[in-house]
């Protein structure tokens, strides 16, 4: 009888490793390959919205408008690395209509414009803290 339980015991353990590694060798739904390729699109996204926020906070008119009503815009400009999602994407459409209209130091916007813009930038990323 020991020798049975021994024998239906190696048995087993067998089929466990063959199952195992049968399971192992099945296809992915999605290939590691384009996951990661979505992944680097994903993150230089995020990457590009994030520039364009922070170059819209260095622009020297919106710099001036801050100031004048007392925006700290180190404070903002810190918390852009913390913006994500649909935040970002708001923030960065903000800032790239801020920065196309200031493009090239054309002074077409007018300051009403540049302020309604800054607080709807700063809005969205206090939002988050």
């Amino acid at each position: 009888m020991p020798i049975l339980r021994q024998l239906l015991a190696v048995l087993l353990m067998l089929l466990t490793i063959a199952t195992g590694s049968a399971v192992a060798d099945e296809r992915h739904v999605i290939d590691p390959s384009q996951l990661a390729a979505a992944m680097r699109q994903h993150v230089g996204a995020q990457d590009t919205d994030r520039a364009a926020v922070r170059e819209a906070l260095a622009r020297p008119d919106v710099q001036q408008v801050a100031a004048s009503i007392g925006i700290d815009l180190n404070r903002v400009t810190s918390s852009v690395d913390t913006l994500s999602g649909r935040e970002l994407q708001q923030a960065a459409m903000t800032a790239r209509q801020i920065n196309q209209s200031l493009v090239g130091g054309a002074s077409s916007i007018s300051t009403t414009t540049i302020i309604i813009l800054l607080l709807i930038l700063i809005v969205l990323i206090l939002a988050l803290k």
